[in-house]
């Protein structure tokens, strides 16, 4: 988990209660969600906090949460904004690996030693979550001093966000004194060194000028003549990165951890050109609130406890949120709640919930035991599961479990199947929005690729190789179906293969019949087509008059595609057609 360092007095001062002791804030900490791990050699404490609460990186943001915590502070809070006077301006030449800019201006901000630091772990923390380690989103903080703007279109000062050839122009970077190029920064500075895989590739790299020339190449490193100093007064931020609402949100954790400093956010103007990547312009921060609808029975429900009304509200206050009652369609009693524009985690009602919960406190809550007695055992999933398990490897396979991700070449193309198709197996993929590994980009929508990758590692083996695998497998809801408040349906396959010099289809289906009527199940095979076998040597698998599954000879185009020079003969259905 990621931990991040507070000076307890700077918390203290932050929040206005320096009758604390460290024990008292350690515990009231706690409560938060903020767990003790110990002290730094400078005497902080060394917290570890959970990943979905980033504006708790610094120490403004953790003073901000124990002031509402303690009552003196209630509802939503906005900082006030000062109209644009800045802009930026984004060239068509910026590069495409990242097309997205924003900003903010911050005037008259204490910044002291103390203050400085936090400013530079919340960057750092920052990037290395959020910004996922710059390559998403990278932050640069400038001192506005050391600024001139160009005259914009409409007569405000601007910068630049443009793209530059390597070695098209010169700058000193933060701790050097050698006037570099891009590409000799990336080369001989050690900041250059450790990000250079973000910008290498690219024919262009990003770069950010004023009227004085180039101060700032991101993701890399800011110029040494825009450097913050606990002198500055006035600050400068801007954010690029691939992804616009991550930097927006980025940016907005930042100004207000300023803000707490008594800095006035001033907002900047963000000018793309026609098709780049929107051709609007933006007005930045980004400081709008968001809804959620929560029903006052839900709450209930998860809390166990009987609410009044106004003590959801005083609830949601104490929580940094606000709340105004309602009914739904149902005349049910509900509650608009708004979430700041520094929540990024409030995803679901259920992160309200918990944020209520934590409000009333966790510890007061009072434990019973619930009102049906049960005894502890196996999910029958799991038996069924279990009892399949053990008939496949009576009937000669050996057990396999491999991992429920994979990636779409793996699912679909190798497989001979296209993402969407009517076919078994390949139904609309539910994809991870931020792979870190391109291994592993979607959940399998069905199981047999992840036996032919294994047949395909084990070519150096013996034969024959009869592989199963009892898994796990996901596909989004087909319209009409809506299976599940996710969208996703979710499954449990059973798959197996047959790899021999004489395996054939009616191998597969002896044991295929074997395992249903062992289930006291009813199978038929009619003839089906699908594209990962051999036409003529496919059926569908029916078992008890229902459509659950393929069995068939896997094409000579899969075969070759995985390396494999035997035959193969596969079955997979759905595993609830057992039960």
């Amino acid at each position: 988990m990621p931990t991040v360092d507070i000076a307890p007095d700077e918390l203290r001062d932050l929040t206005g209660h320096d009758e604390k002791s460290d024990d008292e804030l350690i515990e009231d900490l706690f409560a938060l969600g903020l767990e003790y791990e110990g002290e730094t050699e400078e005497g902080e404490f060394e917290l570890e906090f959970a990943p979905d609460r980033l504006d708790r990186l610094s120490v403004e943001g953790v003073a901000r949460s124990l002031r509402y915590q303690y009552g003196d502070a209630r509802g939503v809070y906005v900082p006030k904004t000062n109209s644009p006077d800045w802009t930026i301006t984004v060239d068509e030449s910026v590069p495409d690996e990242r097309p997205y800019v924003t900003g903010a201006v911050v005037r008259d901000v204490n910044l002291d030693e103390d203050a400085l630091d936090s400013l530079i772990q919340l960057q750092e923390k920052l990037h290395a979550t959020m910004g996922r380690k710059r390559a998403k989103g990278a932050i640069g903080i400038h001192d506005m001093t050391m600024l001139k703007g160009s005259p914009a279109t409409e007569g405000n000062p601007s910068v630049r966000y443009t793209g530059v050839e390597p070695d098209e122009d010169r700058f000193v970077p933060l701790d050097s004194d050698k006037d570099l190029t891009p590409g000799e920064v990336l080369e001989e500075h050690a900041t250059g060194e450790k990000y250079a895989d973000l910008v290498r590739d690219n024919d262009r790299y990003p770069a950010i000028y004023d009227d004085l020339g180039l101060f700032s190449f991101p993701p890399v490193i800011n110029g040494r003549r825009t450097e913050v100093s606990e002198e500055s007064r006035d600050l400068f931020v801007e954010l690029t990165g691939t992804d616009q609402w991550t930097i927006d949100k980025m940016c907005v954790i930042i100004c207000y951890a300023l803000s707490a400093r008594g800095g006035t956010i001033e907002e900047v103007t963000v000018e793309y050109p026609d098709g780049r990547p929107d051709g609007r312009d933006l007005v930045r921060p980004n400081l709008e609130t968001k809804t959620k609808t929560v029903s006052h029975d839900r709450v209930e429900t998860i809390l166990g406890i009987d609410f009044d009304p106004e003590e959801v509200v005083d609830l949601a206050e104490r929580a940094g949120l606000d709340a105004e009652t309602g009914e739904n369609e149902d005349g049910d009693l509900v509650y608009e709640m708004t979430i700041p524009p520094y929540r990024v985690d409030v995803l679901h009602p259920m992160d309200v919930i918990d944020d209520l919960g934590r409000a009333y406190g966790f510890n007061e809550l009072e434990p019973r035991y619930p009102d049906v007695g049960t005894v502890g055992g196996r999910h029958e999933r799991t038996r069924l599961e279990d009892a399949a398990r053990t008939q496949l490897v009576g009937l000669g396979f050996e057990d396999l479990l491999n991992f429920h991700m994979i990636n779409e070449t793996e699912n679909f193309s190798r497989m001979g199947l296209a993402s969407g198709e009517e076919a078994f197996g390949a139904g609309e993929s539910t994809t991870i929005k931020e792979p870190y590994s391109e291994d592993y980009t979607m959940l399998r929508t069905w199981v047999l690729p992840s036996l032919m990758m294994v047949l395909e590692n084990n070519t150096h083996r013996a034969y024959p190789q009869d592989l199963a695998e009892i898994g796990f497998a996901a596909r989004v809801d087909v319209e009409g179906e809506e299976n599940t408040e996710t969208g996703v349906d979710e499954s449990r396959h059973v798959s197996a293969v047959l790899a021999s010099h004489d395996a054939a289809y009616e191998d597969a289906k002896a044991r295929l019949q074997a395992l249903v009527r062992n289930f006291g199940g009813e199978l038929e095979t009619p003839a089906t087509e699908h594209p990962t076998f051999i036409d003529g040597r496919t059926a569908a698998v029916v078992v008890d008059g229902e459509e659950v599954g393929v069995i068939g000879e896997v094409h000579p185009k899969v075969l070759v595609e995985h390396d494999l020079e035997v035959p193969v003969a596969a079955f997979e259905f759905d595993l609830e057609s057992l039960a």
